[in-house]
Parts: structure tokens; sequence; C-alpha cells
């Protein structure tokens, strides 16, 4: 993607959503620490019918640990690997509590100390919930990044590194959101919906994908 085509592709995203914002449900920090972890290789929407039932009756690092690593998993086990989440959950809990006065920290570093917490997680708390101009790359920013031309990589630090240099300053806190949505939505996997999208005119992506033809129904 050429650089002139950077801020009109910002500005097209940012209009059709001014505020975007995780689909991941959430009311506290540590809510959202939480389902960011359960959210890897899962749905939004799976991990939010879990902590649907979860969150009213743990909501906080002790009472997490409260519930004991079983009861955890009564309430997560729909969710995929969920056993391992439900014990790297349980060490994250026991960490706070015992580090951090049950406080979810600010810095990477100690986000990423935590287990189950890789960078893209960090990264999602330092964006989301104390805007910071960071980049979670998942499989979506991964595949916008490359296929459009905006950020090629061939590791999401690097398609990262490439949107941190290339996404103009006053779409940073933001950028990763709409990217994501927009892989989710548009620019998906097997077959992106190049016909409704608006921002088609900046992508580098050739042939453009066009709207399939209604099937005839016999007379």
């Amino acid at each position: 993607m050429k650089t002139a085509a950077i801020e009109p592709f910002f500005a097209t995203l940012q209009a059709a959503n001014p505020q975007p914002n995780t689909e991941l449900e959430y009311t506290s920090v540590f809510e959202l620490l939480a389902a960011v972890l359960l959210s890897a290789q899962a749905t939004d929407v799976g991990v939010n019918k879990a902590t649907r039932r979860l969150y009213p009756v743990a909501s906080t690092p002790q009472a997490i640990l409260d519930l004991g690593l079983e009861g955890l998993e009564g309430f997560i086990k729909t969710i995929g690997l969920y056993r391992s989440k439900a014990r790297h959950l349980m060490q994250t809990c026991r960490i706070l509590v015992d580090q951090h006065g049950g406080v979810v920290p600010r810095t990477r570093e100690a986000l990423e100390a935590l287990p189950g917490v890789g960078r893209k997680t960090a990264n999602v708390v330092l964006n989301v919930a104390f805007g910071e101009p960071t980049m979670a790359v998942d499989t979506h920013i991964f595949r916008v990044g490359n296929r459009t031309g905006l950020a090629p990589g061939k590791t999401p630090l690097a398609v990262e590194l490439q949107l941190l240099k290339r996404v103009p300053k006053a779409y940073l806190v933001d950028a990763h959101h709409w990217l994501i949505l927009h892989g989710r939505y548009i620019c998906q996997a097997r077959k992106p919906r190049c016909w409704e999208c608006a921002v088609s005119p900046y992508c580098d992506y050739k042939p453009k994908t066009p709207a399939p033809v209604p099937e005839r129904r016999g007379g």
C-alpha cells in the first residue's frame, strides 16, 4: 500500500466506526485481562457466553482463586483448551494477589510475566484498558496487514512493528480495533468481501473479489 493511501484508508474506517472497541464483554481491567486470556484460539462470542456465567460469581483475582481450579473449569469448559486456560488464569490470579495487590499491572513486562499472557494479550490490555497505542496482532490483523499491503510481514511481530511505523499517530490508539473488525467481517480469510469494502480503493489486493451471483431458480 502506498504511503499516500494510508491516511484515507484509516479515515474511511474511522468514519464508519468512530469509537471502535473490543467485542469481548468486561466491566473492569481484570475482567478484560481474563477474557483476553481465555480468547486464545476461541471466538469472542464463545468467551462472552462463558464469562456471563463466571463474572457474576467471580470477577476479581481473589474470587477466582476462591473458586478453585475445578470450580473455574466448570464455568469455562465450553471454551477450547479450557483446562490449560483455567490453570493459567489461576496462576495469574495468584501472582496478581501476591505481587500486585490484586491489581492488573500497567507495564508490558509485568503483564507478559503473567502465565498465559503473551505479547498479543498484553497489547490488548495496554490498548483497551490504558489507552496506549499498541497493536495486538491476531490472525485477522496479520491477514489484513499482508493482504492489503499496509504492513507486510512474515511474523506477527514484523506486522506489529510495520503498523506502528506506518499508521498515522491520529489513528494509532483505535487502529487495531478497526483492523480486527475489518478482518473479521469484510476482509475474511477464505474470500474477502471486496464488493462491500469501503477501503477497497486503497488496498493492494488483486484481483478484487466480485459480489456473488444470485442463484437462478427454475420457473
